[in-house]
This record gives structure tokens, sequence and C-alpha cells, in this order.
């Protein structure tokens, strides 16, 4: 893991179905990074590998990891087996498929059955995905907050300058 700038508390983790899920979920890592946030990225298969990915979720929270991103393509079954082994929020990334452009993976993961919550961004918003889990985190570390205003600030600030 790469950080850039000052490094602040919080652990997330980005949890993928397959390398090749890695160039969009990748995205999460780099805005984590820009914040400062410390991430760590694994792949695991909800369904290759079930075993792995139930006794990662239910070892999460003991392990220091405060937020999980996951990112997972076609029946998109990793977030929701990750968020019904952990009381860590998930976030949900669908991965654009071949199949049906990543609107079957978008609908796997939103609707998760009432209990097992999984916050959802966009298909491929794991950029998105990044900055939801900071925000979440800056609820506890006003470090965390405060880059947050700094980049909605700059993102403000870059919109003005193309106007």
């Amino acid at each position: 893991m790469t950080t850039r700038g000052e490094r602040v508390p919080g652990r997330v983790a980005i949890i993928m179905g397959s390398e090749s899920d890695l160039p969009i979920m990748q995205e999460a890592a780099n805005i984590l990074n820009d914040l400062g946030v410390e991430n760590e990225v694994k792949i695991m298969s909800a369904h290759r590998s079930p075993n792995l990915v139930s006794k990662y979720a239910m070892g999460a929270e003991d392990a220091g990891i405060e937020v999980i991103i996951a990112g997972a393509g076609g029946a998109a079954h990793l977030p929701g087996i990750i968020a019904a082994f952990t009381p860590v929020p998930v976030i949900g990334v669908p991965v654009k498929s071949a199949a049906l452009n990543g609107m079957d993976s978008l609908l796997s993961i939103v609707q998760m059955p009432s209990g097992v919550p999984v916050a959802t961004v966009s298909i491929n918003g794991a950029k998105n995905a990044g900055i939801l889990a900071a925000q979440i985190l800056s609820v506890k570390y006003p470090e965390i907050r405060q880059k947050i205003k700094d980049f909605k600030a700059k993102l403000a600030k870059d919109i003005e300058a193309k106007a």
C-alpha cells in the first residue's frame, strides 16, 4: 500500500472476487491513499473460496477493519456474504459484467434482505466507495473529516476554474 500525504487512523479492507476486478477496485485504494486512510486489498471469492471469505469477515472487526468495500461482478454475492458475517459496515461495488453490463451485479448487491444491509454505489463506482468509506470513518476521526472537507472544496474549486 502506498499512502500519499499525512496518514490518519481508520482501516478499510478492499475485497474483490477476482483479479480481473483489480483495475476497477484500485480506484477505491487510490482515493483512500490520497486521503491518507490505511487500506488493504484482498482477492477472495464467495463461490470459489467461501471458507476464506467467511473467516476473513468474521475476523475483520478484531483485526481492526472499520469499513469493508467489496466488489463483485455477475451474481455478485461477495458483498452480501461478507455483510452476513460481520458487524463492520460493507459497501458494495457492482463490477460491470460482460453479459448484462453490470445490471446483474447492481441488482444482486442492492437487493439485500432486511437485516443484512450493504451500502451500494454505482456500477464500477469504486472511487465513490472509497470516498464513502472515508466519510463513514470521519464520524469517528476528525482528521478524516477535515480531509473530506478539503477534498470536496478542491472538487468545487476545480469545477469553478473550468467555468
